[in-house]
């Protein structure tokens, strides 16, 4: 693989990672701040209930960290070849 290719596709997979850990980053605050009976169906509603799911935004955060570290090492291996 030509240099240039290289770091155009590193670069490309650290933006993708951007995007995808912040898009984590969010529906883990949603979890966390969101009651379970205002969820969408599709994120786990709970009719008639105030709790929050804890382990599902812990686990979305924690999912968009390692995103970005990966964006992280992506940005600077385009970089430094």
């Amino acid at each position: 693989m030509v240099t240039g290719e290289r770091s155009g596709w590193l670069r490309t997979l650290g933006i993708a990672l951007v995007i995808i850990g912040l898009a984590l980053l969010i529906v883990g605050v949603v979890y966390f701040t969101v009651p379970l009976d205002k969820l969408p169906s599709f994120m786990g509603h709970v009719a008639n209930s105030t709790r929050h799911h804890k382990k599902r935004g812990l686990a979305a955060g924690l999912a968009g960290l390692v995103c970005w570290v990966g964006a992280a090492v992506a940005f600077v291996q385009s970089r430094g070849r």
